[in-house]
C-alpha cells in the first residue's frame, strides 16, 4: 500500500478543513462558483466528477504513464 492509499481519510480531512478555510478567506469566489448552475447542476462540480470517473471508463493504466516516454516509437 502506497503513501497515498494508507493516509487516504487524512488527505480528505485536510481537503475539508482547506475548502473549508477557503471558503471562509474567499467568500466571494465560491459564491460565484455556486452561482455556476445549468438546470440546477452546479457546472464546477459536474466537470470535476466528469474528470474523476473518465480515467476509470476508459480504463486509463496510471503505472504505464511513467512509461510514456521511455518508449521508442515516435509518433507523428
Amino acid at each position: 500500500m502506497g503513501l497515498f492509499e494508507r493516509y487516504l481519510s487524512v488527505w480528505v480531512a485536510a481537503c475539508i478543513a482547506g475548502g473549508v478555510l477557503l471558503g471562509n478567506l474567499f467568500p466571494s469566489a465560491f459564491a460565484f462558483v455556486a452561482d455556476l448552475e445549468f438546470v440546477h447542476v452546479n457546472l464546477v462540480v459536474a466537470v470535476l466528477i466528469w474528470v474523476m470517473i473518465f480515467p476509470m471508463m476508459v480504463q486509463v493504466d496510471f503505472g504505464a504513464i511513467k512509461d510514456v516516454a521511455k518508449s521508442q516509437k515516435v509518433w507523428h
